[in-house]
């Protein structure tokens, strides 16, 4: 799947998805992107192809070739790239920030979580916004509140932690490595 670059000024409005704090927050369809100019557009998934544009041509590349996790940071993932990244971290554990771009909680945790990334150099750091594209694997890994923290090895969740409870997920990623 590719990004095409959309401009729009319209605002959408989809169905919301609660957040820890006891807030409803709305998800968009699209990912927003704002210019330093103030204007927004939103970026749509498409099917990779060569096409010519003024003249000369050019490759949309797929969000497949371009998403590689790196130790010390956190790597944003969505319903296309996660599977094939735990499936390629092997017996890694794997930590999926399950977030939306409206939740106070989750962004307080996002710095916090880029820390996590930093220290432990073993595992590997995913974000997940659970907008209206990532629905389904958001329902797929069992969400009910943003933020949740899914940790993984062996390609299997093996422990959870719901809410901005930075304690609790430096204990469960802890347990996880030791395991």
């Amino acid at each position: 799947m590719a990004l095409l670059h959309l401009s729009s000024s319209a605002a959408i409005r989809p169905s919301p998805l609660p957040c820890a704090a006891k807030h409803t927050i709305a998800s968009a369809p699209f990912s927003r992107v704002s210019s330093s100019s103030g204007s927004s557009s939103f970026l749509v998934s498409t099917n990779a192809r060569k096409t010519k544009k003024n003249g000369s041509a050019f490759t949309v590349r797929s969000s497949l070739d371009t998403v590689v996790p790196a130790v010390g940071q956190v790597t944003d993932v969505n319903k296309d790239t996660f599977w094939p990244i735990v499936k390629a971290a092997g017996d890694k554990t794997v930590v999926l920030d399950m977030y939306t771009q409206w939740c106070g909680p989750c962004k307080v945790m996002a710095p916090k979580f880029k820390e996590l990334s930093q220290k432990y150099s073993d595992v590997i750091f995913l974000k997940l916004d659970c907008n209206q594209e990532n629905r389904p694997l958001a329902k797929e890994l069992g969400i009910r509140v943003v933020p949740t923290f899914k940790i993984l090895k062996d390609n299997k969740v093996v422990k959870e932690v719901t809410g901005a409870k930075f304690d609790d997920l430096v204990l469960a990623i802890d347990t996880i490595r030791s395991s």
